[in-house]
């Protein structure tokens, strides 16, 4: 399985359920790796089509297949609302390297509840990455140092 840095740019949502009925919801998106977890800021007043454009990096292990995001609206006093969710295959991105923004279904209920825009770019982990520090051997003596 790839190891590496997975950077999600995080573009808008379009089509989404307006969860508040007096006023345009405020949504935010919780990116959610594995067990790594990020939030997304807040689009105030945005309503139903919200632009974030804001990119998000994670470390990615043996066995990460997905990323998982969960829109949320956020409300003032009480808990914030679940407006839907999208789960991201992230097999085509270790294959191509990068992805361009692409639209994912977001899903409520097992229905369709509008579309997110995500680019997703992949590097490698090298090995020396892998925490081993370059060495070089006549620098460090031991027994290709030693006179015996």
């Amino acid at each position: 399985m790839p190891r590496g840095k997975l950077e999600v740019l995080l573009v808008g949502a379009k089509g989404l359920e307006n969860t508040d009925f007096l006023s345009k919801m405020d949504p935010y998106v919780v990116l959610i790796c594995r067990t790594q977890e990020q939030k997304s800021s807040v689009a105030s007043g945005q309503g139903s089509e919200p632009e974030w454009n804001e990119t998000f990096v994670f470390t990615i292990s043996d066995g990460v297949s997905e990323l998982k995001l969960k829109l949320m609206d956020s409300d003032c006093g009480t808990q914030d609302d679940f407006v839907g969710e999208a789960t991201i295959p992230l097999e085509p991105v270790f294959i191509d390297g990068s992805l361009p923004a692409t639209p994912y279904n977001v899903v409520k209920d097992q229905e369709y509840h509008g579309e997110i825009r995500i680019g997703l770019t992949f590097t490698p982990e090298d090995i020396q990455d892998r925490g081993f520090p370059e060495q070089e051997e006549e620098s460090y003596g031991g027994w290709n140092g030693s006179s015996y």
